[in-house]
């Protein structure tokens, strides 16, 4: 028990790490764009995410409510640029690679807390959730920096007439979705480095007459 130390705090960031990341791919405000047309777009702010994109607008609503309209991407929209299609893929691949590294772990850690001193049941389940952690880890950071790469360029998105938004904001920034995401690169990350760190205790027999 006394060298799993670091694993137990791998454990903790790794469940820290994949459920900000879970967050992350629920919240909408991924890109935060600015426009100037305030007709239905009553605030002058939308927010585009992986999965749809939503805005508040005061059209058809009683006077002093607002109402948020959401627009749900299909799999077949050929306008949704690269770097949203591979968060989409990327991130349901990092919550199942994160999900299994929590897996390893817990089973490697319940080994050791039981008792149970085989090293074929407890090093090889923390090197297998050590690179679940850090694969993870890399299929979060990806969409991440990708999207914020475009955020910087202020990249348009052609939308659809239906849609009421602009292919081009007047200005975008990045959303809450990007900070949430970043943290959890960073803990997934470091989940997987303690993870991989793991040395199985070496014991010795000392005879005395």
């Amino acid at each position: 028990v006394s060298a799993s130390h670091l694993q137990l705090a791998a454990f903790a960031l790794g469940m820290i790490g994949w459920i900000l990341c879970t967050v992350s791919m629920g919240i909408v405000e991924w890109r935060v764009w600015h426009v100037d047309n305030t007709t239905i777009i009553s605030s002058g702010i939308a927010w585009v995410g992986i999965w749809k994109v939503c805005f508040i607008s005061y059209l058809h609503v009683s006077p002093g409510y607002r109402e948020q309209f959401c627009h749900k991407f299909n799999s077949y929209d050929s306008f949704i640029p690269h770097e949203i299609f591979a968060a989409q893929g990327l991130l349901l691949v990092a919550m199942f690679m994160g999900l299994l590294g929590l897996a390893a772990t817990v089973f490697a850690l319940r080994n050791i807390y039981m008792g149970i001193t085989h090293k074929t049941l407890i090093t090889p389940f923390f090197l297998v959730g050590g690179f679940f952690y850090i694969f993870a880890g890399l299929c979060v950071l990806i969409p991440v920096s990708w999207n914020f790469y475009s955020i910087t360029q202020n990249q348009s998105i052609a939308f659809p007439p239906s849609y009421y938004m602009p292919s081009s904001p007047v200005a975008q920034e990045a959303g809450a979705a990007i900070p949430v995401g970043l943290v959890a690169v960073i803990l997934l990350l470091l989940s997987g480095s303690f993870s991989l760190l793991y040395r199985f205790p070496v014991t010795t027999n000392i005879i005395t007459k």
